[in-house]
């Protein structure tokens, strides 16, 4: 398994990229608001669109301590990009905070939420 890494550190968030042949982890640190969606919908595109073996992805959420509607709906989009491709996206990590807007907004239901990152990706093989 060869990994790729790339990590982005700037007034937007720090973002780790890992390609392991069609599985990558896309992992995120600090809030998922607002502010930050649109520079992380290019990183997220950016790596997914130059990466076309990429069929399957991990999002862990495990830095994340807060989420917005703006940050839901960011997911649900990286979803139907990875769902348009023939794949699927799952989430590792969610904290306590973040796992409550999944709860009260039903959109648990829609992904594969795993407790680790190991956990989510194990559950693609």
């Amino acid at each position: 398994i060869s990994a790729k890494v790339k990590i982005y550190k700037d007034c937007i968030m720090q973002i780790e990229m890992n390609n392991m042949g069609e599985l990558g982890v896309f992992a995120l640190n600090g809030d998922l608001n607002v502010i930050k969606v649109d520079g992380i919908r290019t990183e997220f595109t950016n790596w997914f669109l130059s990466n076309p073996k990429l069929k399957n992805v991990v999002v862990d959420m495990s830095n994340v301590p807060m989420i917005d509607s703006a940050g839901l709906g960011l997911l649900i989009a990286f979803l139907k990009q990875v769902r348009e491709r023939g794949g699927d996206l799952n989430l590792a990590g969610l904290q306590k905070r973040v796992s409550l807007v999944f709860d009260i907004t039903r959109t648990k239901r829609i992904f594969g939420i795993y407790e680790t990152q190991q956990e989510a990706i194990a559950a693609f093989k």
